[in-house]
């Protein structure tokens, strides 16, 4: 071989390998230009931030797993929040680019350099608080009307109404919970002057059901001038509901739209339970001379009644009484679910609703006794003594004998009161005393030890009776 084709054979063998060498001469040579390019652009941005006076961006990465950050880093991530919430949607700020992590001598230049005092937030416009304030308003007004009910509201409408005075409103009507008479008046007073709570009062009335509304509108409390006129009906008389619509008739500007023949007739009982009507008159107590001391009353006592005689044949006759009564006292208890009184608690004043087996209602503030049987006795009941009507269920009964009396009804359909007690028993202001007996007629006032009661006759049931004894009496 030649020497010139042994070159040409070296130089075709070299020149792949000298090609490769200077391809990767200038890849490292383009590497070197990238790299000091991109340090000459980040130290441009370092020189541009110092003289801008900003603390540059972090760059984080987009990956769920992030290291933990440093205090310095805390700090600044802190005060570049509070920077984009004062600026709002007026700048958008540069979000920042994902890339490689700084470098540590890049932290400790940042971390060195003087810190620049950040402008505190401005303060949120007047516009947006007022708005807050407005819409916090009516959350605390409805929370004020919390205990108010829309009830309690239209009762004391129409209470003031009625009466002029919220003294008396607030010692006559019964709220859905306890008011004092401070809250009750500032009540009244936010509903005439308050625009906000009158306008959600008059809205919650509104939503209020008919019936509920009647119900409330029932319970108004009476006027004066309606007393007045209720007090004209005499006390002696037997007054009908045909009186009392004729009233209504007579005076309907007078008397609240909602009152009925039934609720004055009941409240024309109460007047005259108390002694409220024209013709009727508080008798005084005694005084000076007039009153019985004890001496005058230890002369009055009959010494021969207090002689001890002893009388075999009527102790007999005690016994045998006695048995007999304890035979017809089981045979009672036995049948108890068809004699007994029936004892109804009621919340008002409301007129008793009798049906074919009440003869009689004994009716008081608490409760109402009904009368189903033609003979009934009155008194305080015990563990050792039951009778038909106890009176402690109607208030203290402790001056009440254990059988105070006896209510009777005769077949020509009257009834007669017995007392058997010690004290005396008061029908419409008489005294009954022990062992005298008193006829009873409707809407009579029995008082018995303090305790009031107004004893009212069925009077459909009754004229039966009668007309059943007239047949009898012929025959």
């Amino acid at each position: 071989m030649t020497s010139g084709t042994w070159r040409t054979a070296q130089h075709g063998r070299s020149g792949p390998d000298s090609q490769g060498l200077l391809d990767s001469s200038l890849m490292a040579s383009g590497t070197a230009s990238r790299s000091e390019d991109e340090e000459s652009l980040a130290g441009q941005k370092r020189a541009s931030s110092q003289a801008l006076g900003t603390i540059p961006k972090r760059r984080s990465s987009s990956r769920f797993i992030k290291r933990k950050k440093f205090d310095d880093e805390l700090v600044e991530s802190s005060l570049a929040k509070s920077s984009t919430r004062a600026k709002g949607a007026s700048g958008v700020e540069p979000g920042r680019c994902s890339g490689s992590e700084p470098s540590s001598s890049e932290k400790k230049k940042v971390s060195k350099a003087p810190s620049t005092p950040v402008p505190p937030s401005p303060a949120p416009a007047p516009g947006l608080t007022k708005r807050v304030k407005k819409s916090k308003q009516p959350l605390q007004v409805t929370k004020d009307l919390g205990r108010w009910k829309p009830a309690d509201d239209l009762l004391l409408i129409n209470a003031v109404l009625q009466t002029n005075d919220l003294t008396s409103v607030h010692l006559g009507v019964k709220f859905s919970c306890r008011f004092t008479l401070r809250e009750v008046q500032e009540r009244w007073y936010a509903l005439l002057y308050d625009p906000v709570i009158s306008k959600l009062a008059c809205q919650a009335m509104r939503q209020l059901h008919p019936e509920a509304i009647a119900a409330i509108q029932s319970k108004a409390l009476f006027s004066k001038a309606e007393e007045q006129l209720l007090s004209k009906v005499g006390s002696t008389s037997q007054p009908t509901l045909e009186t009392f619509q004729d009233l209504l008739h007579r005076h309907p500007d007078a008397f609240y739209l909602a009152r009925t023949a039934k609720a004055l007739q009941a409240h024309w009982q109460l007047m005259k339970q108390y002694y409220l009507l024209e013709d009727q008159t508080v008798q005084p107590l005694p005084k000076g001379d007039q009153v019985l001391n004890f001496s005058d009353a230890e002369d009055l006592i009959d010494d021969s009644k207090l002689k001890d005689m002893r009388d075999e044949v009527l102790e007999h006759e005690l016994t045998v009484a006695d048995r007999r009564q304890k035979r017809e006292i089981r045979q009672l208890e036995q049948e108890l679910h068809k004699w007994q009184v029936l004892v109804d608690s009621i919340t008002g004043m409301s007129s008793p609703d009798f049906d074919n087996q009440t003869l009689a209602v004994l009716r008081g503030r608490m409760v109402r006794y009904l009368m189903r049987s033609r003979e009934i006795t009155l008194g305080r009941a015990t563990k050792d003594n039951q009778i038909d009507v106890d009176l402690s269920l109607e208030g203290p009964a402790w001056k009440i004998s254990r059988k105070q009396g006896v209510i009777k009804l005769k077949n020509n359909g009257d009834f007669f009161i017995a007392n058997e007690g010690r004290r005396p028993i008061y029908i419409d202001g008489r005294p009954v005393l022990c062992g005298s007996k008193w006829r009873l007629s409707n809407n009579s006032v029995v008082e018995i030890a303090s305790l009031r009661f107004v004893f009212l006759i069925n009077q459909d049931l009754i004229a039966l009776i009668r007309a059943e004894a007239a047949k009898i009496m012929p025959q």
